[in-house]
């Protein structure tokens, strides 16, 4: 969720040449009770809805790494803190907010950082990382579970991701789509080890790759990796249970999304 993309190579299935195209209706159909052959048009519309968020925020007087402008500071995901001279300021929950300056932050109501951190990237390579990932997994997730199932996963995991990244790093300024991006990686995960998609095991090595690097390099927000990824997977464990009934599809995910609200709640 801070500016360290998720990474996405294009898998070799066991040596059979596979792509998005590729994944049977018949084991679509045994997940999801729909047919393969859909187009990403909801993976589009996202990688979209992304690149004209950072267009506005630069035809708003941001800088080139998304910062300094209105979208930013009233979007971007932290606890408690303020705005000054057209800056966000962070600080510890128990900070008390200078005299004079408005109060700012999830602790004092503004729980729409939750979902509009999730759309805000810190300068463009941060965001043709993120979208490029996105192409690749949502595409194919899109056309196995279907477009609104897709979309649940994809919101509901940026959710989580905000939660994980707001309980575990309350004073940071998060933002990036890679939480829900790691829980698109958590639902093929399911669907890998569900024998629905044949990527023989190269789900799993790239979220293990991406979590390696996620602990290992300074700034990136484990919490925001973390909380996107079990929220992808609880999810589509739920999608794979009731595939024939939408309500529980919605209600699981509604479920998922309350319990991320939360864990954010717990943190402020």
């Amino acid at each position: 969720m801070t500016p360290a993309a998720v990474g996405l190579r294009c898998p070799e299935h066991s040596g059979k040449p596979q792509g998005v195209q590729k994944v049977t209706a018949a084991a679509t159909r045994a997940t999801t009770g729909i047919g393969s052959r859909r187009p990403n048009a909801v993976t589009l519309a996202l990688i979209g809805i992304n690149v004209l968020v950072y267009l506005a925020e630069l035809a708003a007087g941001g800088n080139v790494n998304g910062t300094g402008n209105w979208i930013y500071n009233h979007g971007v995901l932290f606890a408690n803190g303020t705005y000054s001279h057209g800056q966000v300021i962070t600080g510890p929950i128990n900070a008390s907010i200078p005299a004079g300056l408005p109060a700012a932050g999830v602790h004092h109501g503004e729980w729409w950082r939750l979902m509009t951190a999730a759309f805000l990237h810190y300068g463009p390579l941060h965001l043709a990382l993120n979208m490029f990932s996105l192409y690749f997994a949502g595409s194919i997730l899109e056309q196995v579970i279907g477009r609104w199932r897709y979309l649940l996963l994809y919101l509901v995991s940026g959710i989580a991701g905000s939660a994980g990244a707001l309980y575990h790093t309350p004073n940071s300024a998060t933002a990036g789509a890679s939480g829900a991006i790691f829980g698109v990686l958590g639902g093929l995960l399911v669907l890998e080890r569900r024998g629905n998609i044949a990527t023989g095991g190269q789900v799993l090595g790239l979220i293990v790759l991406n979590l390696i690097f996620t602990f290992a390099v300074p700034g990136v927000s484990i919490g925001g990796h973390v909380g996107g990824l079990v929220a992808g997977v609880l999810l589509m464990l739920a999608f794979a249970r009731f595939r024939r009934s939408w309500q529980l599809s919605v209600a699981s995910a509604a479920a998922v999304a309350a319990a991320a609200i939360f864990v954010a709640a717990s943190a402020v």
